[in-house]
């Protein structure tokens, strides 16, 4: 806070941001990866738009309810601005970006308004970027919006496709472990045989045999 002006930073350096007629500050890059700008990755310069954009990232996981980073989502979703990024800009696929959890329970004019000014601060140019102010009064009308999504026609499709792509996962899973179950009986079940066949009756070493009479 600097005279009752909020800054926001992810890098532990708003109080040494750039004053008077300076643009930018330049450092060595700091900050938790998934956060940082594009540009301040690449130059070392830190702007306030480079906050922007990590408050654009901050704003997804919001929305989406996840990380920043994540290596434990599949392929192609581990960086959540790189996923996110083509939904966006498309009014009725930003719904993929919403958290499931809430089930519908949000403002589809609220979330659609929070997905423009994500897309915003995360754009790859850093004039194109709002300011922080800019943000703020974009934000304060949301809270007053009543329209619930889980009336919504395409809230409803896409809880349909979801609940399909779900049941047809599960089904390929429990078919994979079909297969896979029936393979290992089967492998059992022939090493058992085998085993049996190796395993038969043995001549003891301490067996009598009787020696045939010759005549």
């Amino acid at each position: 806070m600097q005279e009752y002006n909020a800054k926001l930073s992810d890098f532990g350096l708003a109080k040494d941001g750039p004053v008077g007629d300076k643009t930018h500050v330049s450092t060595r890059v700091m900050g938790t990866y998934g956060y940082a700008a594009p540009e301040y990755v690449m130059t070392g310069h830190l702007t306030s738009k480079s906050d922007v954009y990590s408050f654009g990232v901050v704003l997804l996981e919001m929305m989406s309810g996840r990380r920043s980073m994540d290596k434990n989502r599949p392929n192609g979703e581990h960086n959540l601005v790189e996923w996110a990024r083509p939904l966006l800009g498309e009014r009725q696929r930003f719904y993929k970006l919403v958290d499931p959890r809430l089930e519908g329970n949000f403002s589809v004019k609220g979330a659609q308004k929070a997905a423009q000014l994500a897309r915003a601060c995360l754009s790859r140019d850093p004039k194109a970027r709002p300011l922080m102010s800019q943000v703020v009064e974009a934000l304060k009308p949301l809270l007053n919006l009543k329209d619930m999504a889980s009336s919504s026609y395409f809230y409803q499709t896409m809880q349909a496709e979801r609940m399909t792509h779900s049941s047809s996962m599960n089904g390929r899973n429990s078919h994979s472990l079909k297969v896979h179950g029936s393979f290992a009986r089967a492998s059992a079940n022939g090493h058992q045989s085998m085993r049996s066949m190796s395993d038969g009756p043995r001549a003891s070493p301490f067996r009598y045999s009787p020696k045939p009479n010759v005549k």
